[in-house]
Formats: C-alpha cells, sequence, structure tokens
C-alpha cells in the first residue's frame, strides 16, 4: 500500500505535455469539491534530480493551488521518464 507524504506545491514540477492538458474549469469545479469535501485521492509524483515530477492529478493540483495550499497529499510512485 503506497503511504501519502505532504509535499510542498512550489517543489512540483508539471511537464510541458502534461500542462498542456489542462482545462481550467474542471480545476476551477474540482476546487468547489476539495473545499466541500477534502481532497480524496492524493496526486501521484516521483522523485527526479532534486524535485517532484508529477505523474498523476494536474487538475487536483491545480486545484489545491487555486485555492492557495501551499502543501498537497501525494504518493510518491516509481514512474518511468516518459
Amino acid at each position: 500500500m503506497l503511504k501519502t507524504v505532504k509535499i510542498p506545491i512550489a517543489d512540483i514540477y508539471v511537464p510541458t505535455a502534461r500542462r498542456k492538458t489542462l482545462h481550467p474549469e474542471t480545476a476551477r469545479l474540482l476546487a468547489e469539491d476539495i473545499l466541500e469535501n477534502g481532497l480524496k485521492t492524493p496526486i501521484q509524483v516521483r522523485k527526479d534530480e532534486g524535485r517532484y515530477v508529477l505523474v498523476e492529478g494536474l487538475h487536483r493540483l491545480e486545484a489545491a493551488r487555486f485555492l492557495g495550499e501551499t502543501a498537497i497529499d501525494a504518493y510518491l510512485v516509481q514512474a518511468r521518464r516518459h
């Protein structure tokens, strides 16, 4: 079972190709849901050369940013570079 860790949002790098898939309205609606119900599923990141790289959870990450959060729950996973 994966362990959840709290990671500073400023330390998470979002690859350019993944950033292009962002839908701001989806992130805004998700932010509203997080306010009401909390973050149900942590994002997934991998460690890479002193930073964290987003693997899964772009809209959750952006929703947390929208809400002014400074850290987010994440699973630290082993993932291949694409």
